[in-house]
């Protein structure tokens, strides 16, 4: 019925080629920082939630001791060799934040607080914004 010819195509031209690739580099354009931000943000999230857990270990020392530790390390080892002592009070020893870094542990905290726990997040240094921001936790 049909009797037409079929040009067949042997490959993509430059310009499909061009075209494909301006559409790629766009895309990246645009997903690229949000994606890069996201992954940012999973580390900020990471160490709050270690935070998080080093605050139970924290409370549970207290409970025990009726004290809150003078150092992290005190949620290790016993080092006061009290027989109220009920550790190890982190199984798998005292994490770093995910930058690699000791958190940070003041007893008395400021402010009234019982303690300070924080990171320094990624800047490695007091204060700062965004992904540089200190991770703490009083708030």
């Amino acid at each position: 019925m049909f009797n037409k010819k079929l040009k067949l195509q042997q490959g993509f031209s430059l310009m499909e080629l061009l075209i494909v690739m301006v559409i790629l580099g766009m895309l990246a354009a645009v997903v690229g920082p949000t994606l890069w931000n996201k992954l940012g943000g999973a580390k900020r999230d990471t160490a709050k939630t270690q935070i998080s857990n080093l605050e139970v270990a924290l409370d549970s020392y207290r409970l025990d001791m009726f004290k809150y530790p003078d150092s992290l390390q005190d949620l290790i080892t016993n080092t006061s060799s009290s027989s109220k002592w009920q550790g190890s009070y982190l199984r798998k020893g005292l994490p770093k934040d995910p930058w690699g870094r000791e958190y940070q542990y003041r007893k008395p905290g400021r402010e009234n607080r019982d303690f300070d726990l924080y990171s320094y997040g990624a800047d490695g240094q007091e204060g700062g914004d965004k992904e540089d921001a200190d991770i703490v936790s009083w708030k």
